[in-house]
Formats: structure tokens, C-alpha cells, sequence
């Protein structure tokens, strides 16, 4: 309920130096108060100035729990833009859990996922691209995961959808305005002018639709595919790329039978790194699952590392492998290079029949990794990326919003493609400035809201 004073613990569980709990509403200073002591018992926290910190204890009656450090911060200059006091107290479970109990017990009730970032939204802290973003920080996995949601967290997407949604109510005015009152305001040649505004107003959400694709890539990571014959050097080289041990490598073909996935980091990207089976023609039943589960993994692949033992002539196998390499980005990798060539990058170029890159390595040597590497992040990422002047969309919610608002300004083109009335414009301006509306939250649902929150820790 909004309003009323709730508490939860907002750093992670387990043991560690400092546990935070935080508290909001209109009681939270009274609420502390009530279980706060300073060293010589003369303190009042409600006495105290905006954004200071008190040292002293908190008691559950005459009973002491911990000894902390409190931050006052008034509203509205706090997160939640509500009075807000965070206990800093020592980190262990049970000593965060007992101030905590103590805080509920003497007037918070216990936060529901979320709310605090939600309460921000609500009291015009935030809006909902920007609490969005507050979540994509938590998950940041790389560095261009955390630039691209501390951007958004600026409000890069808010000032670019806040502009655009400007743009179209404008254009919605200006024709209920000229309905309205003929005598004064001309439509004459209006059609024509809008029709010009609203190729402008595509484009740039083409822009920021196709940011998508690489802001998922951002934001949850390549995933990279290994692919292969038996014995290639898919295991040894998943090794090799993560640095341990992790797949179990023999010279017998066949060994892996299962997909492996693991995770990695280099130079600010994320790869979703997956081991497969062997592909070939196999009797073996738990083979042909491998194999099957691994075509599986190929289809939604963003990268295809294509292992090819280059100690070996291409065959059959082979040829099927490349058709899970169609319409994808895709390296070829020629392993065991340490070893007589009899698959060289002329032959396999010839044999696939498509331009892909090539890289000969030896994982047992440790050769060439640091290519692959460099490739991948040439193929994903050119350039540098700028999040001062770049937006990039880590959303699906976001981009799908921005997909309905094409789809409704397509449609404002072709009704004036067809001459249709002025007023049938503004019926499919309006769907686009509501859809637009629904990224920063101004024209959300109270159930998206709730969804959306929902998804949020305890505690933010």
C-alpha cells in the first residue's frame, strides 16, 4: 500500500562485513527511532538532519541487537523519494534478519519485491525505463551490459522516447485543433508534410529496434555454439576458452554426449559458451540424442564456432554440419594445425562454397585462441561503442512496444497513401504514442507495473 512504511534487507544474503536494511514511508524515521539508541542515549534520529549518518545501537525492547551506523536521508532527496533511513548494521544472516525483526516489529511491514524501486517510479523518482534499468545493473554481466543500463538509467531512453511521443502528440493536436476549428487552421497540403514527419519518426525506431538485437547480445551474452565432428577438439578448446578443466577430453570419439554450458568474459562481451556432441551418423541411441540436442543448440545459436580437425579430409559429417551454419555468423576453426596438414584453408573455403573466417589454431599448443577472440569481438561489436550518444534497447518488453509504435505509424502513412480524412490519422497516432507510452510507464497498466516489479529482488 502506498504510503505506509516498509523494511527489507537490501544487501545480499551470507556473510559479510556490512548488511544494509532499508526502510521508506512517511514512519521511517519514527519507526527507527523506536528501536535506535545513540552511544549516550540522547539521540533522536527525527531530530537529525537530511543525508547524515549516527552512530549507535538498535534494541528490540531493553534487549540490544547490533551495533550500526544509520543514514538518514528526507524526502523527497532519497531513491524512493520518500523518508528513507538505511541501518547499517554487521553483515551475518542472523544479524541482519534480528534488525530486521526488530524494524517490523515496532511499525514497517516487510517489503514486497521490488517496491522500492517501484514507490520511486510511483512518486515520479524514476520512470520505467530508468527502474528497468536499475534491475539491469544488478544482472550486468559485463562492462557493456553496465555502461549501456547506467546510460539508460541517465535517461538516455526516456529523453529519446519523451521526444518522440512529444512529436506525434503535437501532430494529434494540431489535427483535432484543425477539425475543430476550419476557419482558422488550414489542413491544406497537411497530409503530405505529415507524411514526411512520420518517415523521420520511423526511422529513428528502426534504429532503435535493430539496437535490440545488440542489446541483447549486451545484456544476456552471446551464445556460441560449438560445433564438430567427434574428435575434432570441441571439449579442448571449450577448455581452452574458460581456462579450466570443465569437459572431460579423451582421444576416443564419441566422449562427449550431452551439451556443457559455461560462461566467460573478455574484453567487456559475454559468451554463452556451449559444448556438443559429436555430429555424425551414429546407432549409438544416447549418441543420437547428443547429436540431436546439439542441432537444437545450432538453431538458436548467435555464434557458430565450426571445429574442423584439419589433420582430416572433410567428409559427409561435415556437409551436414554446414547447413546449421546457413544464416549464421559463424567461424571456422581449424584445429590440431601442430599436426600434417590435410585440410587447409584453401580446401575447406572450397568445400563449405561461403565466405566465412577462418582461423587455424592448436589448442594443444595453445595457438590462435587470442585470434578467435579478437574475431568474435570484431563480429559482434565494431567500432567502439559510445553509450553518451548510442542507445541500445536490452528489452524485450521495450522493443516490442517499439514495434507496435511502427506498426501504428505505418499505418498513418498508408491512410494518407489513400487519402483518407484527417481524423483517421490521429486514430493510429494515438496507438503509437500509447505504445511509446508504455516504455517510460506513462500509459502502462497497473498489472505490466506490477509484472514488471515483480521480477525484482527483495530488498531494490
Amino acid at each position: 500500500m502506498k504510503g505506509d512504511t516498509i523494511a527489507a534487507i537490501s544487501t545480499a544474503a551470507g556473510g559479510s562485513g556490512i548488511g544494509i536494511i532499508r526502510v521508506s514511508g512517511s514512519e521511517a524515521i519514527s519507526v527507527v527511532d523506536r528501536v535506535y539508541r545513540s552511544k549516550k542515549n540522547r539521540k533522536r534520529i527525527a531530530d537529525q538532519d537530511s543525508h547524515t549518518v549516527h552512530y549507535g545501537y538498535i534494541y528490540d525492547g531493553d534487549d540490544p541487537v547490533d551495533e550500526v551506523l544509520v543514514v538518514l536521508m528526507r524526502a523527497p532527496r532519497s531513491f524512493t523519494a520518500e523518508d528513507t533511513v538505511e541501518i547499517n548494521c554487521h553483515g551475518g544472516v542472523y544479524a541482519m534478519k534480528k534488525v530486521l525483526d526488530a524494524v517490523i516489529k515496532h511499525g514497517a511491514r516487510p517489503a514486497e519485491p521490488g517496491e522500492f524501486t517501484k514507490r520511486a517510479f510511483l512518486n515520479g523518482r524514476l520512470d520505467l525505463s530508468q527502474a528497468e534499468a536499475v534491475m539491469d545493473i544488478i544482472q550486468s554481466e559485463n562492462e557493456y551490459a553496465l555502461q549501456s543500463s547506467l546510460s539508460q538509467l541517465k535517461g538516455s531512453v526516456f529523453q529519446k522516447i519523451k521526444r518522440l511521443r512529444e512529436d506525434i502528440l503535437y501532430e494529434i493536436a494540431f489535427i483535432e485543433s484543425a477539425l475543430d476549428d476550419p476557419e482558422n487552421i488550414s489542413l491544406d497540403g497537411y497530409p503530405e508534410g505529415l507524411a514526411e514527419k512520420t518517415g523521420n519518426m520511423l526511422k529513428e525506431l528502426k534504429d532503435l529496434i535493430v539496437s535490440a538485437d545488440n542489446g541483447r547480445l549486451i545484456k544476456e551474452g552471446v551464445q556460441t555454439v560449438i560445433l564438430g565432428k567427434p574428435n575434432a577438439g570441441k571439449s579442448s578448446l571449450m577448455n581452452a576458452l574458460i581456462g579450466e578443466e570443465r569437459a572431460i577430453v579423451t582421444n576416443i570419439a564419441g566422449t562427449t554426449r550431452d551439451t556443457l554450458e559455461e560462461t566467460i568474459h573478455f574484453e567487456g562481451i559475454t559468451l554463452k559458451l556451449i559444448d556438443t556432441a559429436g555430429i555424425r551418423q551414429s546407432e549409438d541411441m544416447v549418441e543420437k540424442i547428443g547429436v540431436e540436442r546439439a542441432k537444437e543448440k545450432a538453431a538458436n545459436a548467435d555464434l557458430i564456432l565450426y571445429v574442423v580437425d584439419s589433420s582430416t579430409q572433410p567428409d559427409e559429417n561435415d556437409r551436414e554440419i554446414l547447413n546449421y551454419l546457413s544464416d549464421k555468423k559463424a567461424v571456422i576453426l581449424l584445429n590440431k594445425s601442430d599436426l600434417v596438414q590435410e585440410t587447409t584453408e584453401e580446401k575447406i573455403q572450397d568445400f563449405i562454397g561461403k565466405e566465412y573466417p577462418i582461423i587455424s589454431i592448436s589448442v594443444k599448443e595453445n595457438k590462435g585462441i587470442d585470434l578467435l577472440e579478437k574475431k568474435i569481438k570484431e563480429m559482434f561489436y565494431t567500432g567502439n561503442i559510445s553509450f553518451n550518444h548510442e542507445i541500445y534497447i536490452t528489452n524485450a518488453r521495450q522493443k516490442a512496444s517499439l514495434i507496435r509504435a511502427e506498426e501504428s505509424l505505418k499505418k498513418v502513412q498508408e491512410s494518407i497513401s489513400f487519402g483518407m480524412p484527417e481524423d483517421f490519422f490521429t486514430i493510429d497516432l494515438m496507438s503509437a504514442c500509447e505504445a511509446l507510452g508504455e516504455i517510460t510507464g506513462e500509459t502502462a497498466s497497473e498489472d505490466l507495473i506490477n509484472e514488471i516489479f515483480g521480477k525484482f529482488c527483495m530488498g531494490k
